[in-house]
């Protein structure tokens, strides 16, 4: 499968801009990244540090019989931990329903979002992964980066396109 990818150096959030995008006649597997999202969220509308260097992105689903949004967010951080693990040798953690976490901290968080005009139009998968981040404020003390537990820089481009492909993948598969 592919997937057209749309960069952007800032975003309010890649999931507000993928729902937008969606509003706008967008198709399936568009994926939206920011550099830097200054109004990043997640679950409850808790706030996601998201400076530069870390990874963050959207995915416009394909529409699916599958419309529990638990159900996409957990298949989601299962795909992200498997890319984790494939690409650097690590084993990480699905703190159940949306979160992976590296050596008991958190590494990714996944948020989707169901667009609903009259029944469910599209789902859309949101994705921040703390990649290159060197150091977290306070109020984030159990987040982590996989350049800080890995000891090395982290290539966003890799862990997004392989990220996507386990996606792609998963959903097929459940979506039979």
């Amino acid at each position: 499968m592919n997937f057209d990818i749309k960069k952007f150096s800032s975003l309010n959030s890649t999931n507000i801009k993928a729902k937008e995008l969606v509003a706008a006649g967008a198709g399936p597997w568009t994926v939206v990244v920011a550099k830097k999202q200054e109004s990043g969220y997640g679950r409850k509308k808790d706030a996601w540090f998201s400076p530069e260097g870390g990874l963050y992105f959207s995915v416009i689903l394909p529409k699916s019989n599958i419309e529990d949004l638990q159900l996409m967010t957990i298949f989601a951080a299962f795909c992200v931990a498997r890319s984790i693990k494939e690409n650097f040798g690590v084993e990480p953690f699905v703190k159940l329903p949306n979160d992976v976490y590296l050596n008991g901290r958190k590494v990714c968080g996944v948020l989707t979002e169901n667009i609903i005009l009259g029944q469910v139009k599209s789902s859309v998968i949101g994705i921040g992964i703390n990649t290159n981040i060197k150091a977290f404020p306070a109020e984030f003390a159990t987040a982590t980066s996989l350049e800080i537990e890995l000891g090395k820089p982290i290539d966003n481009n890799l862990i997004l396109e392989h990220s996507i492909t386990q996606l792609q993948s998963m959903f097929k598969a459940i979506s039979r």
